[in-house]
């Protein structure tokens, strides 16, 4: 069970990555989206193409950043999410899909970074 104050965490990094991200010029279209398979943090459009968006949170980096904390385990899971969410968002499924992480870092010493990383990973990159 996730804890309250995780999901508080979590949901102010969502609104943040939101928030840059209409800041440069994408659209909102839904937040998590969720279905037996997982769930996507956010999904934007960028013109004609449908964003598909992973948010990583980290307060502390000593280990790994926020950006690395997307395995493969995780990609996987994600683009079978996406996948269902066109099977039931039929009006999205001559989209290009683009799968983009936001990387959001923050720590005392070096203050909030936030990292947009575009085209982060491919479906044939995964081997479903």
């Amino acid at each position: 069970m996730v804890r309250a104050d995780a999901r508080l965490v979590g949901s102010d990094a969502e609104r943040l990555a939101h928030d840059f991200l209409q800041q440069k010029g994408l659209a909102f279209l839904a937040r998590n989206f969720r279905c037996r398979l997982g769930e996507i943090d956010l999904i934007m459009r960028d013109g004609s193409c449908l964003v598909i968006v992973e948010v990583r949170y980290r307060t502390d980096n000593r280990f790994a950043r926020a950006r690395l904390s997307v395995d493969i385990h995780k990609r996987r899971k994600i683009i079978r999410t996406a996948a269902m969410f066109l099977a039931r968002n039929a009006q999205y499924a001559n989209n290009v899909v683009r799968f983009d992480i936001v990387a959001i870092d923050a720590n005392r010493r070096d203050g909030t970074s936030i990292e947009w990383i575009r085209d982060a990973f491919r479906p044939e990159d995964a081997n479903l």
